[in-house]
């Protein structure tokens, strides 16, 4: 297993204006398992109240966590990371990004497939881990056509029938209705193109999806495996590179089953840590591959 990073350099006219756009650094770190190439791209960042996450936990329990990884003030920032895989065969993307109608510091995967010569029609797969704004609502365009149009489109069951049930949408928390809506109308749109999974199934040669419940109802990661070497694309299971890893039992306000959450969220890092497993985080520092180490009877997230 290897990886290797570059930088691709981009500038862009502004129309209206006549003059150049400072030039834009895209990233994109390659990890290659055999003949399987993996890329993490950026979508951009959220923006977020650091309560969303951490609103109900007593700050002696995070405050001397967040400050030894320098995050202070009432904002949290976490990084966008869109996994995209190549096999010779198929070209896969977990997950879509935010597209334009969530947060303007997010939305930004057409940009870095653009960066490494990838056309939307080049797509031939679009892998959910979840159905949360920042990983399914890129599917649309601006016209509200899809936006990988000769992609098929693979969700787990589970979570389809969660954001598909008329009653998500009065029954979910205030602060997730435009979740519920939004997910409706996207997966409904795609629904031509949508298969179907369930956990334990290997989807496509060599991605196999695991469950890891709690973020949502059907969260689903997937483990990537090519002879002796393997990868798990975690999405939101691991939401951070801080508090997630050093307490993963602590309850995270930006998961819907608290209690569940925390139970796969150690459950995983112990089997990644006892594994040595890779691990491709959706918000883990940019470009969002590592490794989980124990330490102090937690974790610790080790970049690569």
């Amino acid at each position: 297993m290897a990886i290797t990073r570059r930088l691709l350099l981009q500038r862009s006219a502004a129309a209206l204006a006549g003059t150049m756009v400072p030039m834009q650094i895209w990233a994109n770190t390659t990890l290659t398992i055999g003949p399987i190439q993996i890329d993490t791209l950026s979508d951009g960042n959220l923006m977020l109240p650091r309560n969303f996450q951490f609103g109900e936990l007593a700050p002696s329990d995070i405050d001397p966590i967040l400050e030894k990884y320098g995050i202070t003030g009432d904002q949290i920032m976490p990084d966008c990371n869109v996994t995209l895989l190549r096999d010779g065969t198929n070209t896969v993307l977990f997950d879509a990004g935010s597209g334009t109608e969530f947060m303007p510091s997010a939305g930004k995967l057409p940009d870095a497939l653009d960066a490494i010569g990838l056309a939307p029609e080049d797509v031939t797969h679009v892998v959910f881990t979840h159905a949360h704004p920042d990983h399914l609502w890129g599917v649309l365009d601006d016209f509200n056509d899809p936006y990988f149009p000769n992609a098929s489109y693979l969700i787990g069951q589970t979570e389809f029938d969660f954001w598909l049930n008329p009653n998500t949408v009065d029954e979910i928390s205030a602060g997730r209705v435009a979740f519920a809506v939004g997910a409706k109308r996207r997966l409904e749109a795609i629904s031509d193109q949508l298969a179907f999974f369930t956990d334990g199934e290997e989807i496509l040669p060599g991605i196999a999806a695991r469950a890891s419940f709690g973020h949502t109802p059907g969260h689903m990661s997937f483990e990537v495996n090519h002879g002796n070497n393997s990868v798990m694309i975690v999405g939101d299971s691991i939401a951070n590179h801080h508090v997630a890893f050093e307490r993963p039992d602590l309850f995270s306000g930006s998961d819907q089953d608290q209690t569940l959450a925390a139970q796969t969220r150690i459950k995983l890092l112990d089997q990644l840590a006892h594994n040595q497993m890779h691990l491709i985080g959706f918000h883990l520092p940019y470009p969002g591959i590592g490794r989980a180490e124990k330490r102090d009877g937690g974790f610790i997230f080790v970049a690569e």
